[in-house]
Formats: structure tokens, C-alpha cells, sequence
């Protein structure tokens, strides 16, 4: 069930008010709440690069917004105190986190301060079902939207037996779930493991696939795949029976199971979030790079970015950074009025009176009334002679 989110007739008229023309000196915080060590540290480093890019954007363009920076860890623990430091620091609303376990652990806490809070990589599909996410959007699609998509891909080479190792937390429970419903629908045999993350090591859940004897093995970890991948590929599985989804993600994934070999993993397949190619994601590209980020394809960086933008633009355009019309605000510079590319084009409109569509680093969002974008692309990627070459981008329409 979808919960959809009613609005007061004043919060209503605040939004149809600052149709008239947003103020460009609204004094908003931003928290930023990323990794930036541990588990993910890596594979997100693009996405803080891009919230600071992003940063220089809209305060060159004259947006008034300070952003305050806290490291989740990845951790639950780590990201509720850096979250309530942020509030505590005058954040008016929080960027982030990279996991959805990890946005669990402090949701509550800005449902009930009325603090939106947009994350660019939470893919668990709770946050669009759960009361206390009242507050809460993302710029990356649920999960639900890519597993029929996994299931198509993995039972299309002729699999019948798929063993799943899925990381305990909501992550990658969530997924696996809906992925072994879907699987067992269409006539799969599927044997589903759940890994704790922090064990020093996976031999027993190694040995359980082994003893399973499956065609195909699907990882939803972080960075704790690495090991995995080691142990599979020790006890035979070929690395083209192996597919990966976005959380093992990381640039140079093959050197880190295995600095001797670059193509120790060709043929493995991995989902991740697609983007758009174009001058824009290029010019992005070209920024992080420059500044001596590895990008490497990352699907997080133009999805922080986008985080970025829409809160500034969604303060300006309800001329407050109140919960409900704040809010509200994000949703509506997705959807309704002209289309614009950049925070300077977008708050020019604004300043003008006109409605916007922000279409952004990530590509068209079109957030529905639980924050969740409701166009979503997925790119089904393969190493290569040690690249993640991209073999195919779906984009799907998720109203449909």
C-alpha cells in the first residue's frame, strides 16, 4: 500500500503563494549525512564530490544555502548522532544517507522535528510505505522498479537454480525478498542466505551455496561482497555465473578482489542505477575528475547532486524552510510547470514567478506524493577485461 500524503489548505495556499516569486535570500542549512569512511567510503566518495559541486553551483548563482558536512560510516550508531548535531547546528533539512539502514535509524527523529530529508541511494522499498517517512524523498527509484528487471535478466540465460546472499539490514532484506518472490513465481528454485555484514568471515555461507549447487548467484551486499567474491570464485564458481547489485559497487572493484588478476571478474554482471549520457552528465563527469575524484561510472553523483538542488530550490520556491510546505515544495519543482537544466536557470524562474520542472544531473524525476521518482533507469553492466562495460539501460515508467 501507498500512503499518499494530504496537505492542509494553508499549507496548500503557502505553496500557491510562493508561485508569485521565491525569495533568493532564504536562509537555509543543509546537512549533509554521507560516508565518507568505512563500508561504502569509497564507492560514495563521488557522491559527497558532487553535493560540494553542487555547493559552488548554487551559491555562485546567488542562492543563499550553507551546507554543514557529518561521515554516517555507514553506521546507524555514527549517522543518529551526526544527525542530531546537524539539527542541533540549525540544519533545515538532510542530505542523505547512503544506506537505507542507515536512514532508518534517524527517520523518526525528522519525522517528528518536520525536517525533510532527501537521499540519493536508498532503494529499500519501506521508505515509501512507512508513516514516518512523511518527510522523506529520494532521487533514486525503489526496488521494486528493478527487480522484475533482475528476474528477466538472470532467468533469461536459462537459470533454474540461483542461490542469494543478502546483507542483514533493511537493504538487503528488502530486496532479497522481493527478488526470491519473484523468482519462485516464475518457477525458480532459490536459496536465500542472510549474511551478517560485520562477521570476520562468510565460510559457512560460502560452504551453504556450495552445498546448494546453484547456476547462478546473486550478491546484495556492500563491501563485505568482496570477500564473498573471493570465496566463491576459491570454491569454483565461475565469474560469469555471479551477478552483483549496486551496493558491491565500487570503482575498481576487480583489483580489490584480486590485485593480481584485472580480470578476475569478467563476466560478472551488475545492476546499477542508470543515468543519462549527455553533455551534462559529461560535464559532471569531467568536474569530479578534476578534482581528483574517481567517477568511474558512479550512479550516486548525479543523484547527490540532484538532492542538493531541489532542496535549495524547494526552499526558495515556498519561501520557507517549514516541514509541511518545504516539503511540498520538493515535490512540486519536479513536476508542475517549465522545464529547466540548472539551479541558475530554475531559480531565475522562480524569481520570476513561474512553475518549474527541475530535470536534473539524473535526469527527469517526476516525484509522486511519497517522494519516490516515478521515471527509472537501470543500466545492466558486465566486466569486461577488467571494465564495467555498460551492455543496456532500461528506462521504465513507474506510473504505469
Amino acid at each position: 500500500m501507498r500512503i499518499r500524503r494530504i496537505f492542509t489548505p494553508i499549507v496548500v495556499a503557502l505553496i500557491a503563494l510562493s508561485a508569485c516569486g521565491g525569495s533568493r535570500n532564504l536562509d537555509l542549512t543543509i546537512g549533509v549525512v554521507l560516508p565518507e569512511t568505512g563500508p561504502l567510503g569509497i564507492s560514495k566518495e563521488p557522491a559527497m564530490a558532487a553535493v560540494r559541486l553542487a555547493e559552488e553551483d548554487i551559491k555562485a548563482a546567488g542562492g543563499e544555502v550553507t551546507f554543514l558536512y557529518a561521515d554516517s560510516r555507514v553506521d546507524p550508531a555514527t549517522a543518529v548522532i551526526a544527525v542530531d548535531d546537524l539539527l542541533e547546528e540549525g540544519a533545515d533539512a538532510i542530505l542523505g544517507a547512503a544506506a537505507s539502514g542507515v536512514s532508518q535509524a534517524f527517520i523518526q527523529t525528522l519525522y517528528e522535528s518536520e525536517t525533510p530529508q532527501c537521499s540519493p541511494s536508498n532503494t529499500s522499498p519501506s521508505f515509501s510505505e512507512q508513516a514516518n517517512a512523511a518527510f522523506y524523498f529520494r532521487t533514486v527509484s525503489s526496488d521494486t522498479a528493478v527487480v522484475p528487471l533482475m528476474s528477466e535478466t538472470v532467468l533469461g540465460r536459462g537459470s533454474e537454480r540461483i542461490a542469494i546472499l543478502a546483507r542483514d539490514d533493511d537493504y538487503g532484506r528488502s530486496l532479497a525478498d522481493l527478488l526470491v518472490a519473484n523468482l519462485r513465481e516464475q518457477g525458480a528454485e532459490v536459496d536465500l542466505g542472510i549474511i551478517d555484514p560485520l562477521r570476520s568471515d562468510f565460510d559457512q555461507e560460502i560452504s551453504a551455496v556450495s552445498d546448494f549447487d546453484p547456476d547462478t548467484v546473486v550478491l546484495i551486499t556492500f563491501d563485505e561482497g568482496i570477500q564473498i567474491l573471493q570465496g566463491l570464485l576459491e570454491s569454483g564458481f565461475d565469474s560469469a555465473d555471479i551477478f552483483g547489485t549496486d551496493g558491491i559497487f565500487i570503482p575498481d572493484l576487480p583489483a580489490a578482489v584480486d590485485g593480481s588478476d584485472p580480470g578476475v571478474l569478467d563476466g560478472m554482471t551488475i545492476f546499477l542505477a542508470g543515468i543519462p549520457r549527455n553533455d551534462d552528465t559529461a560535464a559532471l563527469a569531467e568536474r569530479l575528475q578534476s578534482a581528483g575524484v574517481d567517477y568511474s561510472d558512479s550512479p550516486w553523483a548525479e543523484r547527490a547532486y540532484d538532492c542538493a538542488v531541489i532542496l535549495a530550490l524547494a526552499a526558495q520556491s515556498a519561501g520557507t524552510t517549514a516541514g509541511e510546505p518545504f516539503f511540498a515544495a520538493a515535490l512540486e519543482v519536479t513536476n508542475d510547470g517549465t522545464e529547466c537544466l540548472t539551479y541558475a536557470d530554475c531559480s531565475r524562474r522562480i524569481d520570476r514567478g513561474e512553475n518549474i520542472v527541475y530535470v536534473g544531473k539524473s535526469g527527469p524525476l517526476r516525484l509522486d506524493t511519497v517522494g519516490d521518482p516515478t521515471v527509472g533507469a537501470y543500466a545492466i553492466s558486465r566486466f569486461e577485461g577488467g571494465e564495467l562495460v555498460e551492455q543496456s539501460t532500461v528506462t521504465v515508467d513507474l506510473t504505469e
